[in-house]
């Protein structure tokens, strides 16, 4: 039985007693039954809408788990990672959709490791996984012109 079915069901109780409307009792439980008729209906408005917005989260929590499978990968705690989805350098910054970066493969440990254009460009690194010097010779790299003078070196000249 439904709140309002209960409070119909003591509406019908109190008619049924036949008690003078006059009486300053039969009021007060006239105007309690009123107010729980009331509250009924406010209780029954307030399951029904959050009925609706129950079924509208479940939607968006349906769309929130298709988005994150898009953009975080597979969605399965296998530990497998989207090659694609890779798109950090050795700090843990992630690279821009301009932004050129290079998968080297460390001669010692064989593993990979992914690098931006100016890490390359820079010549020389320790691989993150084993610490071995790598070096790098990039014909690609902008050249350095720090001395303003053309012509590549890091270093100003004195005239």
């Amino acid at each position: 039985m439904t709140i309002t079915e209960k409070v119909a069901y003591i509406r019908g109780l109190a008619e049924g007693l036949e008690l003078d409307a006059s009486q300053k009792e039969v009021k007060v439980l006239n105007a309690i039954i009123d107010l729980l008729d009331e509250m009924a209906e406010t209780v029954s408005n307030v399951e029904s809408d959050l009925e609706d917005v129950s079924a509208q989260l479940d939607e968006v929590d349906e769309d929130l788990g298709s988005l994150e499978e898009e953009v975080y990968g597979c969605g399965c705690d296998c530990g497998c990672e989207d090659e694609e989805d890779d798109d950090e350098d050795e700090d843990g910054e992630e690279f821009g959709d301009d932004e050129c970066y290079y998968e080297i493969t460390c001669p010692n440990c064989n593993e990979t490791i992914c690098l931006s254009e100016d890490v390359i460009c820079d010549g020389r690194m320790d691989c993150p996984n084993c610490g071995v010097p790598l070096e790098f010779d990039i014909d690609d790299c902008e050249e350095d012109d720090s001395c303003g003078c053309g012509c590549g070196c890091d270093h100003s000249h004195d005239d």
